[in-house]
């Protein structure tokens, strides 16, 4: 039996303050975007489309789930974003103004930074060293 991760959800305050920030922002691809019913739509958005699990964005309902926008993890590194290009995508996420919460750094796996997404998500931007 073959079992992969395919999506994750992602709490947010209206799907389309979340596609507007994943997508225009962050330059994502938006997968799907599918209405349910008149308050619930299939929102889905990817680095990539043919590039790993993409995050369905769920607009929070519940007094609950308003409070767990941008603090699903407890305030650590919720999602990693891999790159082979950490300059550039740095450079063009500082220029439509990511809030990195440091400067990056050089590690022994690669270079990495943590920003933080208009939701409050922490993310490693993530440059991985060849394997060697």
């Amino acid at each position: 039996m073959t079992q992969t991760i395919s999506a994750l959800t992602l709490l947010v305050p209206d799907y389309d303050q979340g596609i507007e920030y994943y997508v225009n922002v962050l330059g994502f691809d938006l997968v799907e975007d599918t209405v349910l019913s008149p308050t619930k739509r299939w929102v889905v958005v990817a680095p990539s489309r043919d590039a790993g699990p993409g995050l369905v964005l769920a607009k929070a309902d519940t007094d609950a789930q308003k409070n767990a926008i941008g603090h699903q993890t407890g305030d650590r590194v919720f999602l990693f974003l891999t790159t082979d290009d950490f300059a550039t995508d740095h450079a063009r996420y500082v220029k439509t103004g990511v809030e990195f919460l440091e400067e990056p750094r050089h590690e022994a796996y690669g270079t990495v930074a943590v920003f933080r997404d208009a939701f409050g998500n922490k993310w490693d931007l993530i440059e991985r060293k060849p394997a060697t």
